[in-house]
């Protein structure tokens, strides 16, 4: 897929999304992308305090979309391998984006 053909643009007001952790305490994010990787729909986000920040570094959390037998979305951390192949699409998907904004 083309970053077209994924929810990802810069040009939208920040969205942020709370999410309930293990321990039950509601934790904000701000939403990046929802994109697929080999036909799985995964979340990027980033910590809402963290978008806050004044640093060059954003910290990313990357999230499994399956359903439930309910029908119900449930967002799973994947195994360090996918998180990191879905890190680097994510990359490029953002690479794709910046040279075409520069080629308008």
């Amino acid at each position: 897929m083309t970053p077209n053909d994924q929810n990802l643009s810069p040009e939208e007001e920040n969205e942020f999304v709370e999410l309930i952790d293990e321990e039950g305490n509601a934790v904000s994010f701000e939403h990046l992308a929802t994109l697929e990787y080999q036909g799985e729909s995964y979340l990027v986000l980033s910590p809402a305090e963290a978008a806050d920040a004044d640093s060059d570094e954003q910290e990313i959390v990357i999230l499994h979309i399956r359903q439930d037998a309910s029908g119900q979305d449930v967002y799973e951390a994947p195994d360090d391998a996918t998180e990191e192949a879905v890190f680097e699409y994510f990359l490029t998907m953002i690479d794709q984006m910046d040279d075409e904004d520069a080629g308008e």
